[in-house]
């Protein structure tokens, strides 16, 4: 045997040899590797073969294919070897342990993991019943010298991952370890930390002496496997074990901080055990690490911490330290945890004091945010939050002092800079090694900076006078700085600014904080403490600040909206504000109208138009008085304008706010028509109408059907065209969107506002911009019906060559659903749109979406004026329904959203089919499909809307027929905003069963047969098509709450069973994926629990699952139908259904092929026997029965 033996590894070292030679072909390669497979699976001699070749005189290659043959053997066979063979094999692996390994720092790290493997294999299939001595074999173990200890080490460390973490073994058997372990682990606690001071100290007493330095490297190894065993457990333990004896295992993993070889894995240690939940009494211990001892070491490494992850290189040039720089972070999270613990514990029921040390913690905080990584500064942000948002903390004076701190921190950390590609801060060498391009670390940082200004916000409310002191310095200094390009300028325009360039980055960060600012001193000083003088020197300093660059220009605008507010203290700056706003609206830079303008200068026309909106919309009461003047600069800029666009009709719309203030329906209303009155002129005039109706003049009108080079550029008289459509659309939409009543009923009543009462006494509001829009809407709808004609195939012949794309999605578009970002100079240098054809695209795409926009607004707005117009549901292709009273809900809706569903359904039914056969396998076709890269981009992108659409259809879907029980909106968006920022992320469970409830709408159209099977059919065949974020809401949200509604009803044996088997065919496809598991085997029970009675035919499906248990389903149908039955828990019912059903659970692809490995149960080693006494005939032990006699009746 011995010969055979040995002829076969010889047969196996050769064939790993093959493998392994890089110059092997493939098919040797493959012969090789079959060879060793098919000797892992049908070889008798696995075991014999596998320890000779583990011996470590071989290669370690060699020697880890041995381990992966034992492996393999007590993962497959152990289930069927006789005992003997067991407790050889298990010998044998302890000998290997022992005496199979070279010195712990010649030994590979890939042999120690395949030891460690093949013992914790064994630990999980025998322990603790059948080996109930291996901690102490363990721990006799570690005797045998360095390279035992830490194989000990990973053996603990792994035995915990699977068990506690990935947990990879069956219930009882996992219960079994986990109790065990849970059981021991005084004793294992008490041994890690035994090993780890022990191997401490003789590293410290070593690690100076150059003789001694391999055993001090060796020491340093156990020391690092140590840590990295103990950061396992602390995860989970009892919080008794890490703050057992006055935290001593906190306070010399806080000592370890200072040596460089383990401070890595200390930190990591510290941070597991610093972040623990639990009762705040268990975590009072950790206020221990405020003391002097603990704080000075996280000061003392955080001071340092600049100066630590950076290595000078020989050419002057600066690298950054890999393992230093993570150290550096997993520090900074130490202390933020430790921060979070400060906030939990002060304030609480448990009586914990502010710490004495509290500075010095907030200095090492500060130092972090202060450092050179953008990383590191972010990291620090959710804890200076919790700090300045505490009830008690943000009172104290450490705190205070601190905030006053961090604002002028910010006024650096708000500074957009670090990019990975430049050179022009210290950031830069950081971000290398944490982004891997400019457009991730764009990404990141606005992200950063939109959680930085949350905080700075945070810090206002505690120094709000401090806060505008800064925000005023800063903002002197720039208006007072002159203007810097930098090397990277602008592409469009000599001598302007980039957004790389020095001052407009210092610009941006300066606006950031001071709007940061502003919108915090209102809420939290009193009016007599406002700084009313002071902020009116800052807002003449900005309002004569002259600058042509539009970059810089944007943010001089965004501070005059910032300090509007304080206006209203001196309302005889008014004219002013107004007059430079106005300026913007029109701004060029130069002298000369020239068109194509850049994202800049297009960006500050809007910037300008927003803020003059923005400004009405909140403060319509204080710009009355300048109505007039107002108006008068609108009727002259339009009558100076050749075209008028979406300015001019921003403006009309900003004067349609104020003119609200007017509170007189008559005057309001003559307001408007004036106003509208050559727009409606034009809209309604006969050449409009027939442009509008009929999609060959429209297509000719619009210039969609001109060839048009970029040399003769577009014909005039067709840009003239598409503007005066563009304009009629938006300063309808601003009209209709703006005008209002006035909130107060006796106002409006007084106003003439209320026109009647609706049968149960509401007021009927009238609208002054109702007789407009009637005007407007017949030829608004005949441009939406040729709009959704100029796809047939007669139009789409009309379109010229030029423009024969027109339809296509816009590649700035494209990128935004395919997630592809643009390069950053681009966004603000390059034209709005490149060419006629991309022009025409955003012409075509802006219009159709204006059209719908007017619509929904005019619901909203006009109401009952709307919703009577004669015949309007047939007239209207589709829009969104959003303040419809309840009595047109079957004349108008039904007719419209019943046909919508039907073909929805059938529309996305055929999309999804034809996206499920092209991500199909189908051989050598796929392949020549993949080769075309354009081809796959164009597949990617369809797919992509589809799935859009398809959330889209079923989010109206939900909104039309649900009506959600929950959380009331939210009375300060602001304050909940905050709140979310600053939760890193936030899981929200499904609930046990659906609790929406039909609404208004959705009870009207379940009063018609077709209209609700086909959104049920919508609604269940959307569970398996290709997207899980659908597929969860879908079933968590919608379909059980729509089926409740029929199941009273007398249903059809082959719908229910088509609605069950949807179900679980959404399960075959998504079921892979926890959270849609859990939701559709929640569905299918509920429809399972509450039909299977009526109908027999689930049970046929059940039947139909593979590998199901039919002893368990009649078990669970007999519970179910039988009501003398013993019940069972919710948890134990669920458990036993998922049982049922989990045949129909499709894998993912990389478990699909995988060997199932099978761990036997031992006899339990806890199971309590239930007590069979019956606790009120034991009334001498509880006195229920003496408790509750009737002569007790005094009680």
């Amino acid at each position: 045997m011995a010969d055979q033996v040995a002829a076969m590894c010889d047969q196996l070292i050769k064939a790993l040899n093959v493998m392994m030679d890089a110059e092997t072909g493939q098919v040797y390669r493959l012969e090789a590797l079959k060879f060793c497979e098919e000797f892992k699976e049908t070889s008798s001699f696995c075991v014999p073969c596998a320890l000779q070749l583990a011996d470590k005189a071989q290669p370690a290659v060699v020697r880890h294919f041995g381990l992966q043959i034992l492996e393999h053997v007590i993962k497959f066979r152990w289930n069927n070897m006789p005992q003997q063979e067991k407790v050889q094999l298990k010998e044998c692996a302890m000998h290997l342990l022992t005496t199979g390994t070279h010195s712990i720092l010649e030994e590979e790290s890939h042999i120690k993991d395949g030891l460690s493997r093949i013992t914790v294999e064994m630990i999980k299939r025998e322990w603790p019943q059948h080996w109930p001595d291996m901690l102490k074999e363990m721990e006799a173990l570690t005797s045998n010298g360095e390279a035992q200890t830490e194989l000990v080490m990973l053996i603990l460390l792994r035995l915990a991952e699977d068990v506690i973490t990935f947990q990879t073994l069956p219930t009882q058997r996992r219960r079994d370890i986990q109790q065990t372990l849970t059981q021991n682990m005084e004793s294992i606690f008490s041994f890690m930390m035994a090993i780890l001071h022990l191997n401490v100290e003789e590293y410290r007493k070593l690690k100076g002496s150059p003789e001694h330095e391999l055993q001090a490297r060796a020491h340093c190894r156990v020391a690092v496997a140590t840590l990295n065993t103990l950061a396992g457990y602390i995860d989970w333990v009892s919080l008794v074990y890490i703050t057992s004896g006055n935290c001593h295992l906190l306070e010399m993993l806080c000592l370890l901080l200072s040596e460089p070889e383990l401070q890595l894995e200390a930190a990591e240690c510290l941070l597991i055990a610093i972040s623990r939940k639990g009762k705040l009494e268990d975590r009072k211990p950790f206020m221990l690490l405020f003391d002097d001892v603990a704080i000075d070491y996280m000061l003392s490494a955080a001071q340092s911490a600049d100066g630590l992850a950076i290595c000078m290189k020989s050419n002057e040039a600066v690298d950054v330290v890999e393992r230093r720089y993570i150290f550096l972070k997993r520090l900074c999270q130490v202390l933020c945890a430790l921060g979070g613990q400060l906030c939990s514990l002060v304030g609480s029921d448990v009586e914990v004091e502010v710490p004495a040390n509290l500075s010095k913690y907030m200095e090492a905080l500060l130092a972090f945010t202060t450092h050179s990584s953008q990383f590191l500064k972010k990291t620090t942000l959710p804890t200076w939050g919790s700090l300045f948002r505490h009830e008690a903390l943000c009172k104290d004076a450490v705190v205070v002092q601190m905030a006053a701190k961090f604002l002028r921190t910010s006024m650096t950390n708000l500074v957009k800079a670090g990019f990975p590609s430049r050179d022009d801060n210290p950031s830069c060498q950081y971000s290398c090694v944490d982004f891997d391009s400019d457009e991730d670390f764009n990404f990141f940082f606005n992200s950063y900076r939109a959680q930085l200004g949350l905080v700075v916000r945070f810090a206002c409310r505690i120094v709000p006078l401090e806060a505008f002191q800064i925000a005023a310095e800063w903002l002197q200094y720039q208006i007072s700085s002159p203007i810097d390009t930098g090397a990277i300028t602008s592409k469009t325009a000599e001598g302007l600014c980039s957004f790389l360039s020095p001052s407009v980055v210092q610009w941006d960060a300066m606006t950031v904080f001071m709007e940061c600012m502003a919108t915090q001193i209102f809420k939290n000083l009193e009016e007599e403490k406002l700084p009313i003088d002071q902020s009116m020197e800052l807002l003449q300093a900005v309002l004569n600040y002259d600058t042509k660059d539009p970059l810089i220009l944007s943010c001089v605008l965004t501070n005059v909206s910032a300090l509007f507010p304080f206006v209203i203290h001196r309302p005889n700056f008014l004219p002013q504000v107004l007059y430079k706003l106005f300026k913007a609206v029109t701004f060029e830079v130069g002298q000369e109208n020239k068109a194509p303008r850049s994202r800049a200068v297009k960006n500050v026309r809007r910037h300008a138009c927003s803020s003059i909106i923005k400004i009405c919309r909140d403060y319509p009461r204080v710009l009355l008085p300048c109505f007039d003047m107002f108006y008068n600069h609108v009727k002259k800029l339009c009558s100076s304008q050749a075209t008028l666009s979406q300015m001019e009709s921003s403006l009309m719309e900003s004067l349609v706010l104020i003119s609200n203030e007017f509170k007189d329906f008559e005057k309001q209303k003559a307001f408007i028509d004036e106003l509208m009155a050559s727009v409606v002129a034009d809209w309604t005039s006969e050449e409009m109408r027939h442009v509008l109706s009929d999609p060959a003049v429209y297509l000719s009108f619009v210039g969609a059907d001109q060839v048009v080079t970029e040399q003769n550029k577009d014909a005039d008289t067709s840009g003239l065209n598409r503007a005066r459509l563009s304009f009629c659309l938006y300063a309808m939409m601003g009209v209709v969107k703006r005008a209002r009543w006035p909130a107060d009923l006796e106002e409006a009543k007084a106003g003439g506002f209320v026109g009647g009462l609706t049968p149960t006494g509401a007021p009927i509001y009238r609208n002054p911009c109702t007789a407009q829009f009637l005007a407007f809407l017949p030829n608004l709808l005949a441009l939406i019906r040729t709009q959704n004609s100029l796809f047939t195939p007669e139009n789409m012949a009309r379109l010229s060559e030029t423009f024969s794309r027109a339809h296509d999605v816009m590649d700035a578009e494209k990128n935004v659903v395919l997630g592809l970002s643009q390069n950053l100079l681009d966004l603000y240098d390059t034209a709005v749109y490149k060419s006629n054809l991309e022009r025409m695209q955003g012409f075509l795409s802006t219009l159709y979406d204006n059209c719908f926009h007017v619509l929904g607004s005019a619901g909203v707005s006009l109401q009952q004026d709307f919703y009577t117009i004669e015949r309007l549901s047939e007239e209207i292709a589709g829009s969104a329904f959003l303040s419809l009273d309840h009595e047109y809900y079957n004349s108008l809706l039904c007719p419209l959203l019943g046909p919508l569903f039907a073909y929805m359904q059938q529309r996305l039914n055929v999309k999804w089919q034809l996206i499920s056969q092209r991500t199909s396998v189908n051989g050598e076709d796929e392949e020549v499909v993949v080769c075309q890269e354009s081809h796959v981009t164009q597949e990617m992108l369809e797919e992509q809307l589809v799935r859009l659409l398809t959330r889209e259809v079923l989010d109206l879907l939900s909104v039309s027929c649900i009506s959600k029980k929950g959380h009331e909106p939210a009375a300060d968006k602001e304050e909940i905003d905050e709140e979310d920022m600053m939760m890193d992320s936030a899981q929200t469970a499904s609930p046990a069963q659906p609790t929406e409830e039909l609404s208004e709408l959705g009870k009207h159209l379940f009063k018609h047969e077709n209209i609700y099977m086909n959104m049920l059919t919508l609604t269940f065949t959307s569970l398996s098509w290709k997207d899980t974020t659908n597929c969860h809401r879908t079933a968590s949200m919608v379909c059980w709450t729509l089926l409740r509604q029929v199941i009273g009803g007398n249903l059809l044996p082959e719908a229910v069973t088509w609605f069950y088997t949807s179900v679980l065919r959404a399960l075959q496809v998504h079921g892979q994926h926890e959270v849609c598991n859990s939701t559709l085997s929640q569905l299918a029970m509920l429809i399972y629990e509450n039909l299977r009675a009526r109908y027999p035919e689930l049970r046929v499906v059940m039947t139909q699952i593979p590998n199901i248990s039919v002893e368990a389903l009649d078990q669970y149908d007999h519970r179910l139908l039988d009501p003398n039955a013993q019940k069972v828990g919710d948890k134990k019912r669920k458990d036993h259904f998922r049982k049922l059903i989990e045949g129909t659970v499709g894998k993912a692809l990389c478990q699909q092929f995988r060997k199932e490995v099978h761990i036997r149960n031992l006899p339990s080693l806890y199971k309590s026997p239930k007590p069979d006494k019956d606790v009120v005939q034991n009334s001498e032990a509880t006195g229920l029965e003496a408790l509750f006699a009737p002569e007790k009746n005094t009680l």
